[in-house]
């Protein structure tokens, strides 16, 4: 099975479209989305209802701090919160009831899908760095770990005596994720990377050859940050989207 896993879509239906065609392009037989479809972004009604397609279809979904923010209190930066203020009365009831009954983690075999840390998947503990990682294999015995919530790609592992190692991220190479290890995969961010690089970021995870694949695609940003500053929105989310920030 080639499963596409996406996180961190923000309401960028551009970013959402393009990395769809692409998983499809290349073979995808499944999908994933790791959360917070919502947020930052100018087009929650339809990135919304394409989720809810995919889920039809047989997708995972789940749900991430800012899907959980429209019906419910959550931490919020100024921005952020202004937008999901701003999303909450554009969703219709159903979209409303489907992000609220979102599943906060989903296990697929020796697969662990979470928005963010394994160990309190409610807390949206961020995965930073080995030590940030290492909770997460603590709380769980998956031999993989996929998350999101950083919207920078990362990888790292946990060897046989529990030591967790920093694996630097390469882009559009399938990476062999060895048995004799654990394995954490940060899928960056679809709607809003982060690394300095802008252009929607999402896994393909081959079951069968047991390899990752992180892959950047390009979208029309600039389209985005348009109808950001048109809705009355932040100035600086249109800014993050040109500079992948």
């Amino acid at each position: 099975m080639l499963l596409a896993v996406l996180s961190d879509i923000h309401a960028n239906r551009e970013a959402f479209a393009a990395v769809l065609e692409d998983a499809r392009a290349r073979g995808a037989t499944g999908f994933a989305i790791l959360g917070d479809i919502v947020g930052y972004g100018p087009d929650p009604e339809w990135c919304v209802d394409r989720a809810m397609r995919l889920v039809a279809e047989g997708a995972i979904c789940l749900r991430g701090n800012h899907d959980s923010a429209v019906d419910a209190a959550e931490s919020l930066n100024a921005q952020a919160r202004a937008v999901i203020d701003w999303t909450r009365p554009r969703l219709s009831p159903a979209q409303r009831g489907f992000l609220a009954a979102l599943p906060l983690t989903e296990r697929r075999g020796e697969v662990l899908l979470v928005h963010a840390g394994a160990q309190a998947p409610r807390d949206w503990v961020y995965v930073t760095g080995p030590g940030s990682a290492a909770p997460s294999f603590r709380a769980c015995d998956a031999r993989l770990i996929l998350c999101g919530h950083v919207h920078v790609p990362q990888l790292y592992s946990c060897d046989l005596r529990g030591t967790v190692h920093d694996h630097p991220p390469r882009i559009g190479e399938g990476f062999p994720l060895l048995g004799s290890r654990r394995w954490l995969a940060v899928l960056g961010a679809v709607g809003q990377p982060r690394d300095g690089v802008p252009q929607a970021g999402y896994a393909l995870l081959d079951t069968d050859r047991n390899e990752l694949t992180l892959r950047r695609v390009a979208y029309d940003a600039a389209a985005v940050a348009s109808r950001l500053r048109a809705e009355g929105l932040p100035e600086a989310l249109a800014q993050r989207l040109l500079e992948g920030r």
